[in-house]
């Protein structure tokens, strides 16, 4: 396990689950798998799933291990597109734009945990937010990934 992160083979365990989930539901999806500090491990793409949403798995995963929190809430339950507004209403474009649109605010990713530790972050980008979720859920309890450090 190189640097303590996620490795390509355990991403492409994960990804085989979500596809399961994907086909069960019924909806195409893209999904990618980041290191803690938001740079691409592995990355999937179904047949059918929209042309964008591979970015959008990569940046929902990005998104996840900048705040290093579940997407698109953080643990006080304010969702990060209301943390921007509050704060300021420009800064949400400003950091789309500075990390080249990889910061969005929607469902369908999570940290990986090992331990304490942080070991990388996925996103799943193809169906609703919702859907995105269940397959994540899903696929992260079949290949043992915690979304919370243990206590």
């Amino acid at each position: 396990m190189p640097y303590g992160w996620v490795t390509v083979s355990e991403s492409r365990e994960f990804f085989k689950y979500v596809w399961e989930k994907a086909e069960e539901m019924e909806v195409p999806v893209s999904m990618a798998v980041v290191n803690p500090e938001g740079h691409l491990i592995a990355m999937e793409r179904m047949d059918d799933a929209g042309w964008l949403t591979a970015e959008l798995a990569y940046a929902k995963a990005h998104t996840v291990a900048a705040f290093r929190t579940m997407s698109p809430r953080f643990p006080d339950g304010l969702t990060i597109r209301r943390w921007f507004q509050e704060r300021n209403p420009q800064m949400m474009i400003n950091s789309a734009i500075m990390t080249n649109g990889k910061i969005v605010a929607s469902g369908g990713s999570t940290p990986i945990f090992r331990g304490k530790e942080l070991i990388g972050c996925f996103g799943i980008s193809g169906g609703t937010s919702e859907q995105d979720e269940v397959m994540g859920r899903y696929a992260r309890a079949k290949v043992g990934w915690l979304s919370e450090p243990e206590k």
